[in-house]
């Protein structure tokens, strides 16, 4: 229920929910999110900096003011949780959730009152966004959340895909991959991070899925403290931007972790220069550029039902599956 200063209530003693307040948030939703992955044995991490560089973007689909809401004990912050709308390739309109919950105060109904809130807030939303395409509700969780995941199931949501997390354990023995004849790599600099950038978007539109592909969601994307185009693979055919790997060290989640891993945040092909060889030689250059790095190991997210086989591919070159993860759905009531 309302509250008469603005804040809502849930069914647990004494909980308040709130708008996010700003950047003097920031520090402690970051505590809460990294417990969180410590307490599930996750190894991704986030800084205040990098949230504060995803907040300072908001678009329609993502507007923190809008879309964050923050869960206090007695005036104290016990979780957040954050919405998103994105129209998907398999043509739903889909209300993303996501939140977290200090391990500390888990099973005591934080999270159920958020995802709660979450809800509303969508239905909310949707009243004043017409739209022809069928909603729905979505999620996400690791196979090592059971708390999420009962939630979830509890709350009607159903699996509708499963991702995985694949890590090649050393960067040892890359094979020699040439590129296709006619292409060629070449540096990148962010007067080509548009030209990228359309690409990869262009890309995954064959893909299951979907994702903010707006003009500030670029600007999220370039400003990360962790991106550093130098890093990036980027093959041209011409003018034309053929494919390309989004290489990123997150030094934060290394010194946590005791890691020294380099993710390949985006792989991708466009349809016009695919089964050539080109992500195979893109991918193994990748490796190379972590190595060059001093990393020792190299990590990537596939759906498991890859439309372009991109799942064998990886198995080839020495990546393994480690972690799994599944999308949610629920239908919109």
């Amino acid at each position: 229920m309302a509250t008469t200063d603005g804040l809502r209530t849930g069914s647990v003693a004494g909980l308040r929910l709130r708008p996010y307040a700003g950047e003097a948030d920031l520090p402690e939703m970051v505590r809460i999110t990294n417990a969180e992955a410590v307490a599930d044995g996750l190894y991704h991490r986030t800084t205040v900096e990098e949230m504060a560089s995803h907040y300072a973007h908001p678009s329609e689909a993502f507007q923190p003011a809008r879309d964050v809401t923050i869960a206090e004990l007695d005036g104290r912050m016990v979780g957040h949780a954050n919405r998103e709308v994105i129209d998907t390739t398999d043509g739903f309109r889909e209300h993303r959730n996501d939140g977290e919950v200090d391990p500390e105060f888990r099973r005591r109904g934080v999270g159920a009152a958020l995802l709660a809130e979450n809800l509303r807030r969508h239905r909310e939303r949707a009243a004043e966004d017409p739209t022809d395409r069928t909603r729905a509700f979505g999620s996400w969780t690791w196979e090592n959340q059971p708390g999420d995941i009962a939630l979830l199931e509890a709350t009607g949501f159903t699996p509708a895909r499963w991702f995985f997390d694949m890590v090649r354990a050393n960067l040892d023995d890359i094979a020699e991959s040439p590129l296709p004849a006619g292409l060629e790599l070449r540096p990148v600099d962010r007067s080509l991070a548009r030209a990228v950038w359309d690409a990869d978007v262009e890309a995954f539109q064959d893909h299951w899925g979907g994702f903010d592909s707006s003009e500030e969601h670029l600007q999220r994307w370039l400003d990360n403290p962790n991106m550093d185009l130098s890093m990036w693979v980027v093959a041209f055919d011409g003018d034309e931007v053929a494919g390309g790997v989004i290489n990123v060290i997150d030094r934060e989640q290394n010194a946590a972790t005791g890691l020294q891993r380099g993710w390949l945040q985006s792989v991708f092909t466009r349809r016009p220069w695919r089964r050539r060889g080109l992500a195979t030689a893109m991918i193994a250059e990748s490796l190379r550029v972590l190595r060059d790095r001093g990393m020792t190991s190299a990590a990537l997210g596939v759906d498991a039902a890859n439309p372009s086989g991109a799942l064998g591919l990886y198995e080839g070159m020495g990546f393994a599956v480690s972690l799994r993860a599944t999308a949610w759905r629920k239908d919109f009531s």
